[in-house]
């Protein structure tokens, strides 16, 4: 494996990061709860872990614009423009599964 620098080895990892949220930003259609059923994570985890991390450095960052940086405008704007109603079949799966519990 190459050497990487911390610093390098951060600049991917934001590039990463980055990416995904770009990826997300194009599959709106992907519910949070479609995530949650399949990988245990969604956007407000994501934002979640932003906050958590901004704490640990010392930063103000409130759940709100954590949850913008991520979601790529306000969560409410986001909510209104993209989120459906879980359906009882992703409702099912998202009780058996319960990843934060």
């Amino acid at each position: 494996m190459t050497d990487l620098t911390d610093d390098q080895k951060r600049d991917l990892e934001a590039a990463a990061f980055r990416r995904l949220l770009s990826h997300l930003a194009t599959r709106s259609d992907v519910q949070n709860i479609d995530l949650m059923n399949l990988a245990g994570f969604c956007r407000n985890c994501l934002s979640n872990w932003m906050r958590e991390a901004a704490e640990e450095a010392g930063l103000p960052l409130s759940k709100d614009e954590s949850r913008e940086l991520v979601y790529g405008m306000p969560y409410e704007a986001w909510r209104a423009q993209h989120q459906r109603e879980a359906t009882p079949e992703q409702q099912a799966a998202f009780e058996t599964n319960r990843p934060h519990e």
